[in-house]
């Protein structure tokens, strides 16, 4: 769409803080104003706003898109997306290990292994690790430890944290980016190391190329927005 606004700046409200483009608020898809609870938040979506051209391309607007989620999807149904993250724990990426090539065996070992350790330690909640196909049952006390680990954020980094689950196809590496454990980059490799691996081996199609760069932006992206809430 045709930009129609000339400035973006931010206003102070009771409840946060506010993006108007030329004094009208910003609103989310389902009409609501887009109020953040951080300055730097809103200043980095007014920024996103500012550096449009004479056509707004909405794909670009990252942070708007996230905070808006947040409010219009996960406020009204925060129990709903608390169990959808918890449940990754079940089935943890970092917690499946390949039995050959010993290559492939050893760089998940060294990438996943201290991930797996870290989640111990900071959450109470040690993971059984298995190789192969066969499911690892996990322990019920360290399910229930990370879904209250999941449950103890607020509003936007639940978002962030939804986000980055589903793009990482892994709790244990979304909480280390959300903790700041892991920075985008290297949750980015932890998440695709398989994949890595096999396109060392056969190559890369366009269309991984591609997925790649969409997932890698969107870790990038949740990465970013908690960073501006602290």
């Amino acid at each position: 769409m045709r930009r129609f606004y000339k400035n973006a700046e931010v206003a102070t409200r009771e409840d946060g803080f506010r993006v108007t483009l030329d004094g009208k608020p910003v609103r989310t898809p389902a009409k609501q104003p887009l109020v953040v609870p951080s300055r730097r938040l809103a200043q980095g979506i007014a920024e996103e706003w500012m550096a449009q051209g004479e056509t707004v391309d909405l794909r670009s607007l990252g942070l708007t898109r996230l905070a808006s989620i947040a409010l219009d999807l996960v406020q009204p149904r925060r129990g709903a997306v608390i169990a959808e993250v918890a449940k990754y724990a079940a089935t943890d990426l970092v917690c499946y290990r390949a039995e050959t090539p010993p290559e492939l065996v050893r760089r998940q070992h060294e990438a996943w292994q201290p991930l797996v350790d870290w989640a111990t330690l900071r959450f109470d909640a040690p993971l059984l690790v298995t190789s192969g196909i066969l499911p690892a049952e996990q322990p019920a006390a360290t399910l229930t430890a990370l879904a209250a680990a999941v449950a103890a954020y607020d509003t936007h980094r639940l978002a962030a944290l939804h986000f980055a689950t589903a793009a990482c196809g892994s709790l244990v590496l979304a909480l280390a980016l959300i903790e700041g454990r892991l920075g985008a980059d290297a949750a980015f490799a932890a998440a695709e190391l398989e994949q890595s691996f096999e396109i060392e081996r056969w190559g890369e199609d366009p269309e991984q190329t591609r997925r790649r760069r969409e997932l890698q932006a969107e870790i990038a992206l949740a990465e970013a927005f908690v960073r501006l809430l602290d």
